[in-house]
């Protein structure tokens, strides 16, 4: 179920409730919506548009929803209460999200490190973009299957870069990735080898070789090879413009 603007809880500012944080249009809160056990869940609000998304903020917007969201992961982090601390965003239908409301999620977990099922290699791939303390690749061992985005930030100084680099490649996978073709998408961080690493991953329906093998597909080199390509043109040309 996706909540239209008429029902959505995050459109309510007055009945929001829970509140950690806040800067301009901003908001931290708790999840009183939890779904997970032993966890602390709490969501960070991103804009106060219904419709909004980092792929069609302003730039100086979507900068400032990446610090405010950072920064509540690392506080959430720099608690020590957790075993691991999640980030993630779904937009989109396939996304697996129930509310419209542009949002990202930070979840403590008590009991499970969440990286321990993470290969390191998802992570790795040929970079396409190095430049501004960035580097991206597309995965070539990715998690789901196809096309796995990786952004890592090598300097923390350089966020706006971070979010730049986040937004073009988010704002490539709806409209000209797969022909325009994807609605959904997943954004995963991760704390890796001193470094910051956004994972975007478009979202179809599954694969069943995926949902009853666990066996990803994925694309050939040459099909990779011309995605980055196309990503690369557009990551010089517009970050730091």
């Amino acid at each position: 179920m996706v909540h239209t603007g008429n029902d959505c809880p995050f459109c309510e500012r007055k009945q929001l409730t829970g509140i950690l944080a806040e800067e301009a249009d901003r908001v931290w809160l708790v999840n009183k919506y939890r779904t997970l056990e032993d966890t602390y869940q709490t969501v960070v609000i991103e804009a106060a548009e219904h419709d909004g998304d980092i792929s069609i903020y302003t730039r100086q917007k979507n900068r400032a929803v990446f610090r405010f969201a950072l920064r509540a992961w690392r506080q959430t982090i720099n608690t020590g209460k957790y075993k691991s601390v999640l980030m993630y965003k779904n937009f989109g239908p396939y996304s697996g999200g129930s509310l419209r409301h542009p949002h990202m999620q930070i979840v403590g977990l008590d009991k499970i490190d969440a990286y321990e099922s993470i290969p390191a290699e998802s992570f790795s791939g040929t970079a396409f973009y190095v430049k501004n303390g960035l580097k991206v690749n597309i995965s070539d061992y990715p998690i789901v299957g196809f096309t796995e985005f990786n952004i890592l930030l090598n300097d923390i100084e350089k966020i706006d870069s971070f979010a730049d680099a986040v937004q073009i490649v988010a704002s490539y996978v709806l409209n000209e990735y797969f022909g325009g073709k994807c609605t959904s998408y997943n954004l995963f961080f991760y704390h890796v080898n001193n470094q910051i690493v956004a994972k975007l991953v478009p979202r179809f329906v599954v694969s069943p070789y995926f949902m009853g093998y666990k066996i990803p597909q994925v694309n050939d080199h040459e099909r990779n090879t011309q995605i980055g390509k196309e990503l690369a043109i557009k990551l010089r040309h517009e970050i730091n413009n």
